[in-house]
């Protein structure tokens, strides 16, 4: 037996019991071929014209010998390569490329052609916006690349491809700015993807349970995010893109709690606004952590800090609720975050509906039964609408997992509970790093020139310099005139 014949051995006991693998012969002057692919991720019609037709032409009177032009560069208008591994043929055949299989030739060679299902670019479900492009990440890590491409058109850009997982084999992308970016980031990340040795990967965010970094706190730090502007907005201003095959959506590499509740349309309007909403989405973020718990902890332990009037309504309003003002709490909370979840999970035409009417019907008749109070039921409302704010998803479970921690202490140890374990909070951001940036930055360490992209946004005009948390290396971006 010849070595074409072993490396097709070979080869097919790799592949064997897929009854979805096609083994195609073709008759090349008299040389046998065979083309092994799997049809249902392969491009059909491009195996057929740039492949499988210019061998068929070969066939007819006056042409060269096929093993004189089989290597030819003229040959086939398309790119392939020669190998000799059965293993990594068979893993491009699970790619979605087409194997050509010469008789009496030592190798096999390979050609890229594959075809998967796609759906089309469609506007962000979760980062919706006014003003700005509608545009979203796609499952397709390929178009994801386009659209950033698309945005920022220079040389400079790199994109470093990874492989991660043993059977998954899952194309990983790291996209950055060369002379931008901090090559001590870019080397922390080489040698962690390197490192990473798992089953497979289905979603970017296995790759960030990779990193310890990510273990000593709920908080992310790792930016999610489905826009491609903002992943072109991050990139220019010196940190880096993460994207995934299979998975609509990247991650940003360094991050700050700032930058999570940042949202894009912040640079779409106008500063004023911008600054207006901006301010008024970090009022609410703390009003989602501590409204509860300061509720409680007042109305159970300090009572005479609420106005008399006031303190006489929530009295009244309380006089035949049968638990406690933390049981009361909890349930409305727990109850709360059913309605969210069952929102999320039923089908999109009836979930908002439905979500909606529960939350009212169970309000009204829990007040009505006597089981909790209306004030309580205001302040969870209050609570649970300021937590959609959060622009980012993972920010606002952690904020909500605090929530109920802040609400216990509350209701166990009074307002001091409730300071003291916001100062553990507040010291515990104030130690992070994410990959050599503060977590607070800059509001601790404090950098006032970049105070003017925090709390409030500035004109663009005036932000001429990158953040310098993110330790770029050009930190001019905006020419003075």
């Amino acid at each position: 037996m010849d070595t074409s014949n072993t490396l097709f051995q070979e080869l097919k006991n790799y592949l064997s019991c897929n009854d979805d693998v096609t083994y195609f012969p073709v008759q090349v002057q008299d040389v046998e071929c065979t083309f092994i692919y799997i049809r249902s991720i392969v491009d059909i019609v491009m195996l057929q014209e740039k492949i499988i037709r210019p061998l068929l032409l070969l066939n007819e009177p006056g042409t060269r010998p096929f093993m004189e032009v089989i290597h030819s560069d003229t040959l086939f208008p398309w790119p392939m390569k020669d190998e000799k591994d059965p293993l990594t043929a068979a893993e491009a055949i699970t790619a979605g490329s087409a194997v050509l299989i010469v008789n009496s030739l030592p190798s096999c060679m390979i050609f890229t052609i594959p075809k998967y299902q796609k759906r089309t670019v469609q506007e962000s479900q979760n980062e919706q916006v006014v003003i700005g492009p509608r545009e979203s990440f796609i499952e397709d890590v390929d178009v994801n690349l386009s659209l950033l491409r698309h945005k920022i058109r220079h040389p400079e850009l790199k994109v470093v491809r990874y492989q991660i997982g043993r059977y998954t084999k899952t194309p990983l992308y790291v996209v950055y700015l060369e002379g931008l970016c901090d090559k001590k980031l870019l080397q922390v990340l080489d040698r962690q993807f390197k490192n990473i040795d798992v089953d497979g990967v289905l979603g970017v965010s296995f790759i960030s349970e990779q990193f310890k970094i990510t273990r000593k706190t709920s908080f992310p730090q790792f930016q999610y995010t489905e826009r491609p502007d903002s992943v072109a907005s991050a990139v220019l201003e010196g940190r880096v893109g993460i994207l995934l095959e299979g998975t609509p959506s990247a991650q940003i590499v360094p991050t700050t709690l700032f930058s999570l509740l940042q949202s894009s349309e912040d640079y779409y309007q106008s500063f004023i606004y911008a600054s207006w909403i901006r301010m008024v989405r970090f009022v609410f973020a703390l009003v989602s952590v501590l409204l509860p718990a300061l509720y409680v902890s007042i109305s159970t332990f300090q009572p005479e800090i609420i106005p008399t009037d006031l303190l006489l309504t929530i009295a009244a309003a309380r006089e035949n609720i049968p638990f406690t003002a933390l049981v009361e709490a909890l349930l409305m909370e727990l109850t709360f975050e059913a309605l969210r979840e069952a929102g999320t999970r039923i089908p999109k035409p009836v979930g908002q509906t439905i979500s909606i009417i529960g939350a009212i019907v169970i309000g009204q008749a829990a007040v009505s039964a006597g089981v909790v109070s209306a004030p309580m039921v205001i302040v969870v409302s209050i609570t649970g609408i300021a937590a959609f704010i959060v622009p980012h998803y993972e920010l606002g479970l952690s904020l909500r997992l605090l929530r109920f921690a802040l609400l216990i202490l509350g209701g166990t140890m009074g307002l001091i509970g409730v300071l003291a374990a916001t100062f553990i909070i507040y010291s515990r951001l104030c130690s992070l790093n994410t990959f050599g940036t503060p977590y607070m930055q800059p509001f601790a360490p404090i950098v006032f020139s970049e105070w003017r992209d925090m709390l409030f946004r500035a004109p663009s005009y005036m932000m001429t310099r990158r953040p310098y948390a993110f330790h770029a290396k050009n930190k001019r971006r905006l020419r003075k005139k």
